[in-house]
């Protein structure tokens, strides 16, 4: 029964998660470029203001990992680029991981990686893998090196898992929007009558009123599609 797992990767070595330390403020999405070299193309995608965006690139400067980037494209608030690594994965991950050839091993796995979240902690990383295999070995590679906390299993279909999920209570949302949500809420945004405006949650967060929109807009959706339209079933072994 293939799966479906959302799960935090706590590894502060791992690719552009200095970045996303040093501007909290910026939503970043990341991919790699099939297989899995010593230098695999990746592709990134941030979401923010004119000034996140800025301080974004500005870091890609700094940090090792960026040998050389290209923007794409600009559309709205999300810039996307092209990114082509100035390190090695021995330069980048071999002081963090016990065995680099169990991670090239992983990317041989029936496995596609969707989406990659930085945080200033590690990954959130989203997938699906066409087995409980592929999933565990996964899972027991990173809990080998790094903190792993799995916030979300499903089989494919939506039905959720909840023998596997180590904290059943995590809610699958990214920093920047967990923040956005929690600062709307406590502000009265959600209230009726409201007693914040979309500006006021946006001040509050430091950033433009159409960012701070489509985090609101995107944490709700996650919320009801995990929490409101799943149809739990069991998982079959």
């Amino acid at each position: 029964m293939a799966l479906h797992a959302e799960y935090h990767l706590g590894c502060e070595a791992l690719p552009l998660v200095d970045v996303a330390a040093a501007v909290p403020d910026a939503d970043i999405e990341l991919a790699i470029s099939p297989g899995m070299n010593e230098r695999p193309r990746f592709t990134a995608r941030v979401l923010g203001s004119d000034g996140t965006v800025g301080a974004v690139e500005s870091e890609f400067e700094r940090t090792a990992f960026v040998g050389e980037y290209t923007l794409v494209a600009r559309e709205g608030e999300a810039s996307r680029y092209t990114i082509l690594p100035g390190t090695s994965m021995e330069e980048q991950l071999g002081d963090a991981l016990d065995d680099l050839d169990d991670l090239r091993a992983l990317y041989e796995t029936p496995t596609h990686i969707e989406c990659i979240h930085p945080t200033p902690t590690g990954w959130v990383q989203t997938g699906r893998f066409a087995d409980r295999a592929a999933f565990d070995e996964l899972r027991e590679f990173w809990q080998r090196n790094a903190p792993f906390r799995l916030r979300k299993l499903t089989c494919v279909g939506d039905a959720v898992d909840d023998r596997f999920v180590a904290d059943p209570d995590g809610d699958g949302l990214t920093d920047a929007q967990r923040t956005a949500i929690r600062a709307a809420n406590r502000m009265g945004y959600f209230e009726i009558p409201r007693t914040a405006t979309l500006g006021d949650v946006a001040d509050e967060l430091g950033i433009t009123a159409s960012s701070c929109s489509e985090r609101l807009r995107r944490a709700q959706t996650h919320l009801v599609e995990t929490h409101v339209e799943a149809r739990p079933r069991p998982v079959e072994q």
